[in-house]
């Protein structure tokens, strides 16, 4: 009886290709990995430490692990292709996002910050890799950290992303919340003003684009009820008022390698075309004010795009750009949006569907 069941295997083998030379070291690598876990042929776990059957639970303070030992250790993600599961096809990011650390930036008057900054790191991988060490991202950015963090150190990041993950492409964002000392209106106080900043660099083959991202919050009066509130007043003596709204731009320029532009030069463009940025410090004084600055410059969401790439536009400094605007309204239960972009580098056909809720700045 076992003649012909053996009969019967070795007939059903003869009929399967002959195994690959990839697949032949995939299999033993796994039975490397099987027999350094302590396991049986019939795939039970054996007693690591030989005799009886309960393994320690208590962790090993004193135990470290030696050359060998590390050797001997599974790697799934540096493993073979045969492993990959899925479209054996490029990926174009992989990595990790929002890892902290402090990090130290420079003013444009020269001062030095230490900001809480997340780092989002990423790199290619050729379709014919399992995958990547996610730590080697970290730890080549730790080798940087201590620096003063500008586009010329990313840069350096980058190149280690390149050389410590063995790939062709790297992508870097460092995203933190930027304080500048702000005057108030008419009362003569200050108070710091703090603005989501993130800077990026991206790296595709010879390729080096360095993009800085800003969040601008300012206060929109809808042009449209600012005129029937003057109307109601006019006629008929009635008081009016016009809505006005928290509002968000969220401007992206394109810097060249050999341009220095500032956080600080961003926001005064901003201020220059949109000069209702909400206010620190505010005494009764500086309510009645920004009121005045308000029914002075009311303002569309097709305005604000359009001012702040006139601004843009005038800056031999910025390449290609790119303007969010969303105004959330009072008047509806919905909020009034506009993107302008200007140049390649930002032009797309689709957008994130949350892209308009993450403009959403809460006091």
């Amino acid at each position: 009886m076992n003649e012909i069941i053996l009969s019967n295997q070795l007939s059903d083998a003869a009929e399967l290709p002959a195994p690959t030379c990839e697949e032949v070291k995939a299999a033993l690598d796994v039975l490397r990995r099987h027999r350094a876990l302590g396991l049986d042929g019939d795939l039970h776990p054996e007693p690591a430490r030989g005799g009886g059957e309960d393994l320690n639970r208590s962790y090993p303070d004193e135990f470290v692990p030696d050359l060998a030992y590390k050797a001997g250790m599974p790697d799934l993600q540096n493993g073979p292709s045969s492993l990959i599961r899925g479209a054996r096809t490029d990926i174009q990011h992989v990595g990790i996002s929002n890892f902290r650390l402090p990090l130290k930036w420079q003013t444009r008057a020269g001062e030095e910050m230490l900001l809480e900054t997340s780092v989002t790191g990423s790199v290619s991988l050729e379709a014919s890799k399992k995958g990547i060490n996610m730590s080697r991202i970290m730890r080549s950015f730790y080798k940087h950290a201590d620096g003063r963090f500008s586009f010329a150190q990313m840069n350096s990041v980058l190149e280690s992303y390149l050389d410590d993950l063995a790939s062709l492409d790297a992508r870097l964002q460092l995203s933190f919340r930027y304080p500048m000392l702000k005057p108030s209106l008419r009362s003569n106080l200050d108070g710091f003003q703090y603005y989501d900043v993130a800077f990026e660099m991206v790296r595709q083959g010879p390729e080096t684009i360095c993009i800085m991202h800003l969040d601008y919050v300012y206060s929109s009066t809808c042009p449209c009820s600012l005129e029937l509130s003057e109307h109601a007043r006019k006629t008929r003596g009635q008081i009016a008022t016009p809505h006005s709204q928290r509002s968000v731009a969220r401007v992206s320029v394109v810097i060249g390698n050999d341009q220095l532009f500032w956080i600080e030069d961003l926001v005064e463009l901003c201020l220059a075309v949109i000069p209702t940025e909400t206010q620190v410090m505010v005494k009764r004084e500086d309510e009645q004010a920004f009121a005045e600055l308000n029914g002075s410059n009311p303002i569309f969401v097709e305005d604000a795009v359009r001012l702040i790439c006139d601004g843009l536009e005038r800056d031999n400094r910025v390449g290609d750009f790119r303007v969010i605007a969303s105004h959330q309204e009072s008047l509806h239960s919905h909020d009034a949006v506009s993107i302008l972009v200007g140049g390649r580098t930002f032009r797309q056909i689709s957008h994130d569907p949350r892209m308009f809720a993450s403009l959403y700045h809460v006091g």
